[in-house]
Parts: C-alpha cells; structure tokens; sequence
C-alpha cells in the first residue's frame, strides 16, 4: 500500500530549504501570537543539572574533545519534540543539560522569526515547552531549538520539523501504538535501539498518538535478560530504572531513559506527537485511591502519591498543549489529559483519560454505574464529537472497549465477561454510543492499545446484548517495544467480532521475536480512511478502507 503521508523534511544541512513535497510553505504572520510557558516546582525533589544520561549530539561531542569552549555550553540530551500540532498552533518541547532559556528559530518559507521561551530549571527537570499559536495552516514549519545559558551563550541547536494541517481537504496520515520498555524489555544496542520506532519513522506519518504507556515505572530493567531459548538481551540501564519507580527522580528517570534511544528521538524530530497516558506511567491496574500491597514498593505505597508524582513527571516530558502545562507560576498544576486535537478538514483526535477518574477494579457486575470517563469527561466527549465538523473523529482511548483485561478476579477493563446489557464501567461506554446515535455522529473509529498484540474489532448491535448504537470499528496496536500477550477473550455486550488478530507465540516474548505492532492510518483527498496494522519491520499484516458517511442529523 502506498504511504500518504508527509514527505522527508529538508536535510539539516539546509536549513533554508523548502520541505519537499506536501503542503505548501508560507511565512510566518507578523500577527502570529506566540506564546511560551514552563512548569515550574512544587515541594517535590527534583533532579540537578547534572543528573542527564543520555549523549550529546555526534558534533558537540566532537568539539569537546578538541578541547574546545563549547564544553561549557548547553547540550540537548534528549532531543527536541513537538506535539499537539493543529491547524494554527504547536508546542516545541526540548530538555537542557542545564539551566538555560529555550530559543526557537522558527522556519516557514523565506521568512524567519526568533521566538525566546521560558527558562530550564531544577524545577522542570531542565524541560521547557513553547507554545505557538496563529500559525498558518497547511504549511511545513521548522523550528531550530537550542538554550542559551546566563550568559547569552546559544548552546547545541536540533531542529523539530512538522506541519500544520490544512483547513481544505487533503491527504493526511498518522500512526499509533502503546507499550514502550515494558515487562523489562528495554534498549538493546545490540539489535539496534527500539527499532519499531524506526519503523515507524519511515511511514512518514503527519502525527503519532501515542496510546498509553509511555513508560513502564513498575518494570525495573535489568543489564542482561536471559530469554526462553538461551539468547541474552542485553539493554542499556541507568540506575532509575534498575527499581520501580517511587521518587520523583525514578519517575523523571523512566522518561529520560527513552528518549536515549536514538530512533526515537529521530522520530520525534520529525514527527508532531500526541501522547496520552494509562496505568504503568504510575503502577500496574491502579485506581485512584488505591494502596498497593506490593512489597517492591518499600518508600511509599499510596497510590494517590505515586500517580501525583508520575503525572508530574508525565508532563515535564511530554509536548502537551494545556497552558497548565506552561504555567509560570509558582506550584505545579495538573493539565488536563483529555483533549481534542484538530488535524484540518478530514481529522480530529479524540484523546481519552480512562485513568484519573477511574472507580476501583472489581468483577465489574454492578447494576449501578461505575466510572471509568467521569461525568465531565463523558459530556466532553459526546459534545465535541457532536461538534466535530472533520470527515473522521478518531477516539483514542487507552483501554479497549469489549476485551476482557482481567486484574487477578478483578477486571481493569471495561468488560466483565458478561455479555447482556451493560453493567458497572460499561454504562458510561453505552451513554456514549447511544448519544452518538441519537445525534446522527457518523465515521466514528476508535483506536487503542494496551493488550500488547494487534487487532481489528467490528462492533455491530445484530450482535449485541446491548443495541442502541450504530457499528463502529476499533483498532488495537501494541506493543513497540515490550513484553507479549493475548489474545483477551470477548465480551458480548457491545457485539465486536474479531475480524484480524496477530499475538506472539509465546506470553512475554522479548521484542527480538518481531512480533511488535503499531497502527497506520490514511487519509486520501476525498477522505478514504485506510487504516492498516503493521509490525515491527514495517510489514503490512492487515488493511481494511473504511468509505465516509453522511451525517444524518
């Protein structure tokens, strides 16, 4: 199948040329209104400026060792990102090696603009965000970061390449995944770094959500791992990942240990993200409220800390476009997970928190409602798909809809194997569809993660025990680059048929086997959604074109 997405940006080396192919560039706009924000510190310890693992780029490490002063200027450990790009606005997102104010030389065209963001401190774990709103839509943009220290001295520079989407039709490509450096599967130079994210790279896609389970906090990775058949994974370890995570360093640290990979920071330089999180950003199946009985957690087993802290961290580490994640103030403020992001005339991105507002695991049999969206989440839904004027409104939620994930006699899912009319945390899902109904919301698609194999679930009410929907279509992608399981058994409710599945041979198979999974999808001109499940190489395993429909309503 023929990839549609953005072409290759320009070679660094060229920075003044055009991006090849794609939406045309333009200027950037005098009027343009350009914002810029950092989290700041609570009473929580925090990393020092030399805490940084990960390496300098190849050039700084050259001219160190000629011995020269930028020794003494700033780096980018961690590579650059941006994230939640839509038709007029972006957020830019770099770490310093220390303190340092991020500047970013913004590219569109001929034309050029220096926009001078917050400072890196302690406080942040050195991350700092712009935010850029007033962009021209449907236009390749660049944007060259790098810190500048007390002095003014301009550190390393990366650049972070992404496009803004037309408000016209026109073609437009994302993927999507879960699971990264879980079940102690973590960077492995020896094969490569985590090549999925490679793979992924080279759909040139326009956007990645990532579905949850950024980081694996409750998975320490070990130096060496010995696998079923004898072999030896060997992965790249820094001492906040060597235990779970219960400081706010060992949270912070989870994050930093990514992005030592190179394939990712490559694909996150090129590549807007959209990131959501799920249960292992804290600690396996939890709930608010919930106290762990876990005895490697030996400094603090009340959840409600440990999510507080991870959240935290979360967000220092991810490009998010709540001002709440910029804010200059002087404590830390939570933003909100749960958000839109507008792709132009054939998407929007339905982000979904089945986290935060979540009630306690049970065998999900209650006749009352129980919660896993909250009633502010749920009304925000319905609403704003209601409102979605896009071709496509694609729901990422980081749990899926009719697999049973079960959580010892517990069910962490929505499901609970009953397949009659909804009960417990199935209710809200049935207010939503039946709202979308009853509204005339059509080309609704739902994707996911989570369950670490891939699959496409068909959901029709001929075969449901529950019937006041219309059939819709779910996606499951996952692992990148972690352990392997499945596949979940069904639950009848909500009638999904498992039209394509592909799991590993074995539970928790290391990611050598190549049974790592991700989602693409396409969107041409005239808005034929392809949305296709590929593996770790890249392989097209199943494709499927879904034909939009006309609103009723």
């Amino acid at each position: 199948m023929t990839d549609l997405g953005r072409p290759a940006a320009s070679p660094a080396s060229n920075p003044a040329a055009s991006p090849a192919g794609g939406a045309t560039p333009a200027p950037v706009g005098r009027r343009a209104v350009l914002r810029a924000g950092a989290l700041t510190a609570g009473a929580l310890t925090t990393l020092g400026a030399t805490s940084g693992v990960a390496a300098t780029s190849p050039q700084v490490r050259q001219a160190a060792s000629a011995g020269g002063l930028v020794t003494r200027r700033l780096t980018l450990p961690s590579g650059v990102q941006s994230g939640d790009v839509t038709p007029r606005s972006a957020v830019l997102w770099a770490r310093s090696s220390g303190r340092g104010r991020l500047v970013a030389h913004l590219r569109s065209g001929r034309r050029r603009r220096v926009v001078r963001g917050p400072w890196a401190t302690d406080a942040s774990d050195l991350t700092a965000k712009i935010a850029l709103d007033g962009l021209a839509p449907g236009r390749e943009w660049e944007a060259e970061l790098a810190f500048e220290d007390e002095h003014g001295r301009r550190g390393e520079a990366q650049v972070a390449r992404f496009s803004t989407p037309s408000m016209r039709p026109a073609a437009t490509s994302f993927v999507w995944t879960g699971d990264t450096c879980g079940q102690g599967w973590g960077i492995n130079p020896d094969l490569g770094g985590l090549r999925g994210y490679a793979a992924m790279h080279a759909t040139r896609p326009d956007l990645f959500v990532h579905a949850g389970d950024t980081v694996y906090s409750d998975g320490p990775i070990a130096a060496e791992v010995v696998e079923p058949d004898g072999q030896v994974w060997r992965n790249l370890v820094i001492p906040e990942v060597t235990k779970v995570a219960e400081t706010l360093a060992e949270f912070r640290g989870r994050h930093r240990y990514n992005l030592m990979d190179d394939n990712v920071r490559a694909f996150y330089a090129d590549t807007p993200v959209v990131a959501q999180w799920d249960d292992h950003e804290t600690t396996n199946n939890w709930w608010p409220g919930e106290v762990l009985t876990d005895e490697r957690y030996t400094a603090e087993r009340r959840v409600d800390v440990l999510a507080a802290r991870a959240r935290r961290a979360w967000q220092e580490w991810q490009p998010i476009a709540d001002p709440r994640a910029h804010g200059r103030g002087s404590g830390f403020a939570e933003a909100r997970i749960y958000r839109k992001v507008s792709r132009g005339a054939h998407l929007d991105v339905f982000c979904l928190d089945m986290r935060t507002f979540k009630d306690p695991n049970t065998p999900g049999l209650e006749q009352e409602r129980t919660s896993v969206l909250g009633r502010e989440q749920l009304d925000w839904l319905v609403r704003e798909v209601r409102r979605s004027t896009a071709t496509w409104k694609v729901i990422s939620a980081d749990l899926p809809i009719g697999l049973v994930v079960p959580d010892g006699s517990a069910q962490e899912g929505l499901a609970n194997r009953d397949p009659g009319a909804p009960l417990g945390k199935e209710q809200e899902i049935a207010e939503v569809l039946s709202a979308f109904k009853r509204h005339g919301v059509r080309n609704t698609v739902w994707i996911t993660a989570d369950v670490h194999y891939c699959a496409a679930h068909h959901y029709d009410p001929a075969r449901a025990g529950f019937t006041d929907f219309d059939p819709f279509w779910e996606f499951v992608a996952g692992p990148i680059a972690s352990g392997t399981f499945g596949p979940n058994d069904l639950d009848g409710t909500f009638g999904p048929e498992v039209v394509f599945s592909k799991v590993a041979g074995t539970p928790g198979e290391s990611p050598r086997a190549g049974n790592q999974f991700f989602g693409h999808a396409v969107i041409d001109r005239a808005g034929l959604l392809t949305m296709s499940l590929r593996d770790q190489s890249g392989a097209v395993l199943f494709s499927r074109d879904l034909e939009p429909q006309a609103a009723t309503h």
